[in-house]
């Protein structure tokens, strides 16, 4: 076909199936590699040569970090689950409170994707009045960051002594998450110009010099759904509505996968009011340090290495039981 690679909605599904088969013989064969020098140095330290069981170990653990990852990845099927993601954290009620938890909550994801070498792309964030963040989103971009990510949706709560009150009480604070895919070009997605409100507005800066003095930031409305879409992190005025645009359309896009999903009831069930009894996850860090999830009862002891972005074991226990889940369906 001539005009195949003139064409992205002939390509693109071929070149991102293509990458992905790439990538999973790039992963049998660094196995295959691993293994075999796995089996010769273990050869090489039973004939007597000590020196080689040092590297034998290394290489072991090598091996079953990476069939443990694979593991993981065999649960990430989903169409999507290969994209980039856009992820919103909004402040529940308790405003200084949930302000700041929020802002911990945005370090933590931060962090995760900074160990996991992604690209981060803040887009939003509107500070709180006193302290923290009031909301933010931002765009993460890596290997099966939206597959990984999605099982973040929902309520998290944090208890904890407050370092805002003078009298040393404790605290409940809550904050939501919410994860979308970010949707290819090549998608369809039928936005009729007249159902959006598009506002414009002054970008906050840091004061002084960083401040915008022209209304770049843009608010976009889509009126029939209610779903809002804000960018103001460009200097560009047309910058930051392509940018708005780009999540309004990754949001209505999974709004029509959640109707697919509906059956499942996984994320549906998990995005409910930000308060008491919703939660999918708490942090606990007063009278104990604990950390649990709500849906598959996974704990951790070690709370200051979760909020530093070591939340992969969480992740991990959440992909197996909602594959699980789908299977008892």
């Amino acid at each position: 076909m001539p005009d195949f690679w003139n064409n992205p909605k002939l390509s693109a599904p071929i070149l991102k199936e293509k990458k992905s088969l790439e990538q999973a013989i790039g992963r049998v064969r660094k196995l295959e590699s691993l293994e075999g020098d796995l089996e010769a140095a273990m050869e090489l330290a039973e004939a007597g040569e000590t020196e080689y069981l040092q590297e034998a170990n290394t290489t072991y653990d090598l091996l079953v970090k990476d069939i443990q990852a694979l593991e993981i990845q065999s649960l990430l099927g989903g169409e999507t689950d290969m994209n980039a993601a856009i992820l919103t954290i909004n402040a529940g009620a308790g405003g200084t409170e949930s302000c700041d938890w929020a802002s911990i909550l945005y370090r933590m994801y931060i962090r995760f994707a900074e160990r996991k070498g992604w690209q981060i792309d803040v887009h939003d964030v509107l500070s709180g009045e006193e302290a923290g963040i009031k909301n933010a989103t931002i765009e993460i971009t890596g290997d099966f960051a939206y597959g990984l990510l999605k099982a973040e949706n929902g309520v998290h709560r944090l208890v904890r002594i407050s370092p805002f009150d003078s009298n040393a009480r404790r605290h409940t604070s809550f904050a939501s998450v919410f994860v979308t895919p970010v949707v290819d070009d090549n998608i369809e997605i039928d936005i009729n110009p007249s159902d959006l409100k598009i506002d414009t507005y002054r970008a906050s800066g840091a004061g002084g010099q960083h401040v915008n003095k022209t209304d770049s930031a843009v608010r976009i409305t889509h009126l029939p759904t209610g779903l809002v879409a804000a960018s103001q992190t460009q200097r560009s005025q047309i910058q930051n509505k392509e940018n708005a645009m780009k999540l309004l359309r990754s949001q209505m896009y999974e709004r029509e996968l959640e109707k697919r999903r509906s059956a499942q009831k996984l994320i549906e069930d998990s995005k409910t009011d930000i308060s008491f009894g919703h939660q999918i996850r708490s942090y606990v860090l007063h009278p104990y340090k604990l950390i649990k999830d709500h849906r598959t009862d996974y704990e951790s002891h070690s709370p200051d290495d979760v909020l530093d972005g070591a939340l992969d074991e969480f992740i991990n226990e959440y992909l197996a039981y909602a594959k699980e889940a789908v299977k008892a369906k």
